[in-house]
């Protein structure tokens, strides 16, 4: 059993933050990645509004960086999976199949996770065509037609991904039009290989060993779209499972937090897309994970959490 002041589980941006705040405020600090540090913006090829990035900077490249920072600030990090969180009289025990720590204090940064369309031949397909990841599996279906269900930033950074690569890229929306931010819309609009089909849905997944097409839900009925890919970014799912009984949860599953980012539990705060009113944003989740272990600092030097 290791024995830590701060424990962070959460390998994402938000988590990295963290671990590197408290190791340059002299905290000693593990971080639980569950894996290869990053989370879900290794996938990302790029991510704006990073200050000191003008023409942003890839996911696969920022989170490295963030990794080496923490890790050279004194921050200990720990490639595990968390599957407990268990309280005691003394603090938090955190454990994994391979390790164990404990401490008084915990930042919450398990991120959030792509949701699922959940429609016929998505699982059967994922790996065949279905995929969340552009950058990844764009290249394998170079000249191929593709389809991106959701019209929002995601959907609209991963069209653009892909129409690099293949012939064309069909954004599926069922909303009346997209609905990111408009430089995004406006980089769409001007790309002659996207299309925007709004007010339709994904009904299910067809194919034989792989992705041929969709069916698709309108108000007038359903229809087919002939495809070799197709890469869902309708919104994201908190991973908050491990806070279940731990601290309060909203009804969409997100860690309720106060504008210091403490979470019903004294001593645990919660950072990134995890928690309630999060901005969805990288440099947002950074900023999160200074915070939530600012406020962490301070209840550790004078034990005071307020319950109101």
């Amino acid at each position: 059993m290791q024995e830590f002041e701060i424990i962070v589980i959460g390998g994402g941006i938000a988590g990295m933050s963290a671990a590197l705040t408290a190791a340059r405020l002299g905290r000693s600090v593990t971080i639980f990645t569950g894996g290869v540090p990053g989370g879900e913006l290794l996938n990302i090829d790029r991510i704006d509004g990073i200050p000191g990035y003008e023409d942003a900077i890839a996911g696969y490249d920022l989170c490295p960086i963030a990794q080496e920072q923490a890790t050279n600030a004194g921050a200990q990090f720990i490639m595990d999976e968390v599957t407990a969180i268990t309280a005691g009289e003394a603090g938090y025990i955190v454990s994994g199949p391979t390790a164990c720590a404990t401490a008084p204090a915990l930042v919450l940064a398990m991120g959030a996770h792509i949701a699922k369309l959940g429609v016929p031949g998505e699982a059967e397909f994922t790996g065949s065509g279905v995929s969340q990841c552009a950058s990844c599996d764009g290249p394998l279906l170079r000249g191929k037609d593709v389809i991106v269900a959701g019209g929002g930033d995601s959907g609209m950074q991963e069209a653009l991904v892909l129409a690099q690569h293949v012939a064309k890229v069909t954004i599926v929306e069922r909303g009346p039009g997209l609905s990111g931010q408009q430089a995004y819309r406006e980089a769409v609009a001007a790309n002659p290989k996207i299309e925007i089909l709004a007010g339709h849905e994904i009904a299910a997944i067809e194919g034989g060993t792989s992705v041929e097409q969709v069916r698709l839900r309108s108000a007038s009925g359903e229809s087919t779209l002939a495809a070799s890919g197709v890469f869902a970014f309708i919104g994201l799912e908190p991973s908050s499972t491990l806070a279940d009984g731990l601290v309060e949860r909203d009804r969409s599953g997100h860690v309720v937090v106060d504008a210091a980012l403490r979470s019903s539990a004294r001593g645990v705060c919660a950072a990134g897309n995890v928690r309630s009113g999060s901005a969805f944003r990288a440099a947002g989740a950074m900023g999160d994970g200074a915070t939530a272990v600012l406020t962490l600092d301070r209840y550790l030097a004078d034990d005071a959490w307020p319950t109101a």
